[in-house]
């Protein structure tokens, strides 16, 4: 068991979700939608139909040469890719 709190990001894989925290990594059956029914949508932002981040995570959020948005998280060296749908959420930043 992964306590929610040290989750940084929930990402779909296939049959599986990966849920990633700042050190670890791990794969669950439970499918994305179902953990985002029931995650608290203030503290878990949808920014890809793949991808459910902890909003407090976010360090940054860059445009790239293509005006997509992406996000850096404190605690993960990826670079998670926010789709055209949730890129509202980011207006204000």
């Amino acid at each position: 068991m992964v306590p929610v709190g040290d989750v940084l990001y929930f990402e779909a894989a296939d049959k599986y979700v990966r849920v990633l925290t700042a050190s670890a990594e791990y794969l669950i059956r439970t499918p994305l939608k179902e953990l985002a029914d029931q995650l608290d949508p203030q503290e878990f932002w949808q920014v890809h139909r793949s991808t459910l981040v902890r909003a407090s995570a976010i360090a940054t959020v860059v445009r790239d040469e293509l005006g997509k948005l992406h996000l850096n998280l404190h605690g993960r060296p990826e670079r998670l890719a926010v789709s055209r749908l949730y890129a509202h959420l980011f207006k204000a930043m």
